[in-house]
């Protein structure tokens, strides 16, 4: 006869071993992943004046840091926001631009300076000219006015509406994409902007319906954002190349923004509204495998489901193996409080 194991006993091993289930996937993932690098985690824009965030851009001399702007009927300001606390550092006035009409996007380039592109045309493509505003990335955060250089940007197909600006790392070349439900384009400017006469932008490539897009830092993927996908284009001679890798983005409601952070290995996500959240997803091969086509899965109010959840969507799996490993404990419990009282 086999010795009765109490009931008490199989209790506490039982909640023992529950315990062990909630603590150490946390503790395992903490020793196996570094901190995460300033500027590449998830936040909240928390400045009440930032009600229509349309662009996003990482600062290259202020680890944390990122650049944006309102939408319209703001003025001419860029905020700069620490990612750190979601509070706004600094305010930019951008002095003798006058009143700009549709500001949608923001990218630094390699000169350190920040473009700021009054690009959109909400009445569907009727303005003859946009124009591109440049200045230096401040070196001492805290509000300052500032003169920046003012480019006008006509297309050579055409008026065009439009809200995605990106500058090239490398190259410093400046390239917008149209948004049209039908078939927007990517277009190219000249090899160097100039503040005298027009500024030609020639159609490259076709593109979906977007509304932001980014170089990775280091020049050879393109990230184009619109309001139900995200994809990431290899960059080679000057073009977007093939269909492009999913990215399982955040759903949102008014999707504007995404930017790389300073890693290269993060991308941030951004959307209009009061207290709009900033959401950080993995880029695709460099910290979680995205799926190979197809659009992301919305959720009511967080990101897509999937390895693009940029931490804030683990808790459901860790959840579930949790309550499996749990549930499976208490059925070996019952078991050998069963075998004990059959000896």
């Amino acid at each position: 006869m086999r010795p009765l194991l109490p009931a008490a006993a199989v209790t506490t091993a039982v909640a023992a071993a529950v315990a062990a289930l909630v603590v150490l996937p946390g503790v395992a993932a903490a020793a196996g992943s570094p901190a995460p690098a300033p500027g590449s985690s998830s936040f909240t824009i928390s400045d009440p004046r930032i009600k229509e965030s349309s662009g996003l851009a990482a600062s290259k001399i202020h680890p944390g840091i990122y650049w944006t702007h309102n939408d319209s009927d703001d003025g001419p300001y860029v905020y700069a926001v620490d990612s750190a606390t979601g509070r706004t550092v600094a305010r930019v006035t951008m002095e003798g631009v006058g009143a700009p009409r549709d500001v949608e996007a923001i990218s630094l380039g390699p000169d350190g300076q920040l473009y700021v592109g009054d690009i959109g045309d909400n009445l569907g493509g009727t303005w003859d000219h946009v124009w591109i505003y440049r200045f230096p990335e401040p070196a001492q955060l805290g509000d300052v006015t500032v003169k920046p250089v003012q480019f006008t940007v006509r297309y050579a197909d055409g008026p065009r509406n439009a809200e995605a600006l990106m500058v090239h790392p490398v190259t410093g070349r400046v390239y917008i994409a149209s948004k049209s439900e039908d078939k927007g384009g990517l277009y190219e400017g000249p090899e160097r902007l100039s503040a005298s006469g027009s500024n030609e932008f020639r159609r490259v490539a076709d593109v979906p319906w977007v509304t932001d897009g980014a170089f990775s830092p280091d020049g050879g993927s393109l990230t184009l954002r619109g309001y139900f996908f995200a994809r990431t284009f290899p960059w080679k001679d000057g073009k977007p190349q093939g269909e492009g890798v999913r990215v399982d983005a955040p759903w949102q409601g008014q999707a504007e923004s995404v930017t790389y952070a300073p890693d290269g290995r993060t991308l941030m996500f951004g959307s209009e509204g009061a207290n709009s959240r900033v959401v950080a997803v993995p880029v695709p091969g460099a910290g979680a495998p995205a799926a190979p086509g197809g659009t992301p899965s919305p959720g009511p109010t967080g990101p897509a489901t999937g390895a693009g959840a940029g931490g804030e969507g683990g808790n459901f799996t860790v959840g579930a193996m949790v309550l499996v490993g749990a549930t499976m404990l208490v059925l070996l419990g019952k078991r050998l409080l069963g075998r004990g009282r059959r000896d």
